[in-house]
């Protein structure tokens, strides 16, 4: 039995700023933006080139099985990208606050980028949700 992962939900406060950080500084692609009932809005947001994307809510009630997270409270996503210094420059002309590019050495985290899959930097969204996003070697197709 094959089971993907399709869609994670990211906890906001305001769905518009979170449309325009997702959409615009980082690039997602707006799948769907819309009212599945009175007051209930769903936006769903696709990274270019994954097959997983994220859905912003706002409205929806809470299931007993799926507690409803404060906006800011979901931490460590990971992106993946085959330039770290690329993705560095194109988040920074974007306005998103990146951190410097980073790996992990003998004393920790220390600047600059890694050997192969040891190069990352890290992001918040207006919320505080904080986002990985790390250099791969080769496209997730290739892999």
């Amino acid at each position: 039995m094959d089971m993907t992962l399709e869609v994670v939900t990211i906890p906001v406060s305001d769905l518009d700023r979170a449309k325009i950080f997702y959409g615009e500084a980082l690039g997602f692609k707006v799948d769907l933006d819309s009212e599945v009932a009175p007051g209930m809005r769903i936006v769903q947001l696709t990274p270019p080139g994954s097959r997983c994307s994220i859905a912003l809510m706002s409205g929806m009630p809470s299931h007993p099985e799926q507690p409803t997270m404060p906006p800011g409270s979901l931490h460590a996503l990971q992106l993946c990208v085959t330039d770290i210094a690329k993705a560095h420059a194109e988040l920074m002309s974007r306005g998103v606050p990146v951190t410097t590019i980073q790996h992990v050495g003998a004393r920790g985290w220390e600047e600059g980028p890694g050997e192969e899959w040891n190069s990352f930097l890290f992001f918040k969204d207006p919320d505080g949700n904080t986002w990985c996003v790390q250099e791969a070697p080769s496209p997730l197709s290739e892999r």
